[in-house]
């Protein structure tokens, strides 16, 4: 397994906000009189100084809803998902939680007539803009004429394998979104930008692309998947997650406004299983997950969901 630093550098270019630093396990900001007095960035992680939540409810920086996404990608046959599909009908999920699966495009519909309406349908693409003579690809007018609520859009997958570049994505968001479709909006470094110190750089520049292009952040989930960590069982530690996830929050504060940075849910996807979910889900700002291989397991994927009740705390 290869050793991860903890210690993550912020932006090298030149922005309008003093972004945090973090030395080892505490965040610091070498700059008090950041943009807007904004004293947030020089709290520390939540086991340093954890913000007092009310008896009884959910724990959790943001204000929205627990988010848990399961992402199909190309795997599956009709057999193999009218089998998960059992199972996902079956299970007991808590009902504080928003849960979407995004099975491949050839059996959304399957899963649409089969899946009880408790969780939502996502894609896990879409075109750019309206469909037409796009060979290959599923336009959002499509997408929901079969019944999807979501879209993933900016996956590692379809950077680094395909080749999709920010701007792409973030077209891709803006026409998602101007057609009624929510967006799970991915980001995240690859193994070597970690080591190198560029983890926030990458994910800033990731999050401006999406900012530049969308109207709104109303349909907006932000999944952090560091790429090192996606389908390899190396899964970020809690508290690398954490830094990762206070960071963007932070960044949606001081770029997009403070009432986006605290409705927008930031959640976790990398290696998440019904074995490590629970201790991630107890970090105050990861929102939820967006799931690989544990999302076609039935059971442990409700596991996976049901992981919201390691929030809910006593004063």
């Amino acid at each position: 397994m290869a050793m991860l630093s903890t210690s993550l550098s912020g932006p090298k270019s030149a922005t309008s906000y003093c972004a945090p630093e973090f030395s080892g396990l505490r965040r610091l900001c070498p700059n008090s009189n950041n943009v807007n007095g904004n004293s947030h960035s020089q709290s520390f992680l939540l086991f340093c100084s954890p913000r007092k939540p009310l008896k009884s409810v959910v724990a959790m920086a943001g204000t929205g809803t627990f988010f848990v996404g399961g992402n199909w990608k190309c795997n599956g046959t009709k057999e193999s998902i009218t089998k998960l599909v059992s199972d996902l009908n079956s299970a007991k999920l808590e009902s504080d939680v928003d849960v979407v699966v995004a099975p491949p495009f050839v059996y959304i519909d399957q899963v649409k007539s089969s899946l009880n309406g408790r969780i939502e349908i996502a894609a896990q693409n879409s075109w750019v803009s309206k469909g037409g003579a796009f060979t290959g690809e599923i336009s959002v007018e499509q997408l929901k004429d079969t019944g999807c609520k979501w879209v993933i859009l900016g996956h590692s997958e379809r950077r680094h394998v395909i080749g999709e570049d920010n701007q792409f994505i973030g077209k891709k968001a803006v026409y998602a979104l101007g057609q009624g479709l929510g967006v799970i909006a991915c980001i995240g470094e690859l193994l070597e930008e970690r080591e190198a110190g560029k983890t926030f750089d990458v994910c800033y520049q990731q999050l401006k692309a999406f900012a530049d292009a969308v109207p709104t952040w109303d349909n907006i989930v932000i999944a952090y998947e560091p790429v090192w960590a996606i389908g390899t069982g190396v899964v970020a530690t809690p508290v690398q997650a954490q830094e990762v996830h206070v960071a963007v929050r932070d960044w949606l504060k001081n770029n997009v406004s403070a009432e986006v940075a605290s409705k927008t849910r930031i959640i976790y996807g990398g290696s998440v299983n019904g074995g490590n979910c629970a201790e991630l889900a107890k970090q105050e700002d990861i929102d939820g997950f967006l799931v690989g291989g544990a999302s076609l397991k039935g059971p442990e994927f409700a596991t996976i969901v049901n992981s919201v009740t390691t929030k809910k705390v006593a004063a």
